[in-house]
């Protein structure tokens, strides 16, 4: 990696901590209380960052990719803002069919005989990644990578690689960790 690359990543990742790194009493889905919480829907709902971030992921979508089908709900405006940016169209993802108009798992664009490259924002275990990436697969999807903006999985995402998918991640968690020890060094000078 070009270390003017470095850099512009090293600047996304300290905005993105800024944006939505939270600090405060927070319940987590386990129920566990916790005083740090990412809020990705912060960094997700400003235009500005959400185009920055388009164009740095725009490079690692793999070449073959004929549909972006961005997961609900966050990985929705990703797919959105790398459709806008690419031109490559985009599907929608629902974690369940709607049970009225189309009744459809993904809107959009159709899916069936093409290469679809999932979208997320972050992924933590990958769960919801695989069950709507075999969801796709039983639509006709041919589907082999994952993008997402961070990936803080602790695993590697085993779980994608158990599926035979390929993740390809913008930030990692221990990037983001570095941009906030940067920023709390920079604060303690």
């Amino acid at each position: 990696m070009s270390a003017h690359l470095n850099d512009s990543l090293e600047a996304l990742a300290d905005e993105i901590n800024t944006v939505a790194r939270l600090t405060g009493t927070f319940t987590l889905r386990s129920g566990q209380i916790a005083t740090e919480y990412f809020d990705k829907y912060r960094f997700e709902a400003r235009p500005e960052l959400l185009a920055r971030i388009a164009a740095a992921i725009a490079p690692l979508i793999p070449a073959n990719t004929e549909v972006l089908a961005g997961l609900e709900m966050g990985g929705i405006p990703i797919a959105t803002a790398l459709s806008l940016h690419t031109g490559i169209p985009a599907a929608f993802v629902r974690k369940q069919a709607k049970q009225y108009g189309t009744a459809r798992l993904a809107e959009g664009c159709d899916i069936d005989g093409k290469r679809v490259t999932v979208v997320e924002d972050v992924i933590t275990t990958g769960g919801q990644v695989v069950i709507s990436t075999n969801d796709l697969r039983g639509l006709g999807a041919i589907v082999d990578h994952v993008l997402c903006v961070i990936d803080r999985s602790t695993d590697k995402a085993a779980a994608l690689t158990a599926e035979g998918l390929q993740l390809h991640a913008l930030l990692t968690r221990a990037q983001l960790d570095a941009a906030e020890a940067r920023s709390q060094t920079t604060r303690l000078d």
